[in-house]
């Protein structure tokens, strides 16, 4: 516990000051670097063979980040291109596809998200993630008997129920608070809580298939990137959706 407290506040000390400069080249480049590192960690989840490709297809689609909005469809030209490869060379495989759906279709997500509404909606993001993930610790401990989920042994419904609501709750506060003049806002605030708790859980998922306890080892603590950030990505790729459509 001790090395997760200073390990958060290591965190929040960086985290700070780069939200109140607010800068988009300063963000994409802090992103970038969480990116990579994600990217590094997802390779060993999936078990793969680590290759220099991964890297440089990744610093690639985040160069197009800063620039564009169209990542998404240089993502899907790579995709075809690479299927396209895979049946001429059977013995590859489409695994090696993995890190670039998760993580970075989330990450990808979390800085367009930024590009559209600079850092309030991160900072909104951010809230209720992490009022749903530590209202469902406390409420889980406090209450909780029903075991929500086999992937994740410890989670227990009354701490998920308690988590999502105490999420949406501080989430529609904030939003009020930020003059984030969003329709459906309780609808919309209520899903990025439910994808919080399901981002965490199938980061879970991903560590048991590859019979891992952490993603990694770089924070003290807390265990690797994909371990801090997996409740903020699914709820990222929901909310970029949301405010697109």
């Amino acid at each position: 516990m001790r090395e997760r407290i200073v390990t958060s506040i290591f965190i929040f000390a960086i985290i700070l000051p780069i939200g109140y400069i607010n800068n988009i080249t300063l963000t994409w480049i802090f992103l970038g670097l969480i990116y990579i590192m994600a990217i590094f960690e997802s390779v060993k989840l999936y078990k793969l063979i680590p290759n220099i490709h991964f890297y440089t297809v990744a610093l690639l689609l985040w160069t197009v980040s800063y620039f564009s909005d169209k990542w998404l469809e240089l993502l899907l030209v790579f995709g075809i291109i690479f299927a396209s490869y895979v049946s001429f060379k059977p013995d590859r495989t489409m695994n090696n596809a993995l890190p670039f759906i998760y993580p970075t279709i989330p990450v990808l997500s979390l800085f367009e998200l930024y590009k559209l509404g600079s850092m309030n909606l991160i900072l909104w993001l951010l809230i209720i993630v992490a009022l749903t993930d530590s209202m469902a610790y406390f409420v889980g401990r406090a209450v909780g008997k029903i075991p929500f989920s086999p992937t994740s042994p410890k989670k227990t419904l009354e701490g998920v129920i308690g988590g999502i609501f105490f999420g949406t709750l501080g989430g529609i506060i904030s939003a009020n608070l930020l003059n984030l003049n969003l329709n459906y806002i309780y609808i919309i605030t209520f899903f990025i809580s439910f994808f919080a708790v399901f981002g965490d859980l199938f980061e879970s998922y991903l560590k048991r298939v590859a019979g891992v306890k952490d993603s990694g080892s770089l924070l003290p603590g807390h265990g690797g990137i994909l371990d801090r950030i997996d409740g903020y990505l699914l709820s990222a790729v929901f909310m970029l959706a949301v405010l697109k459509w």
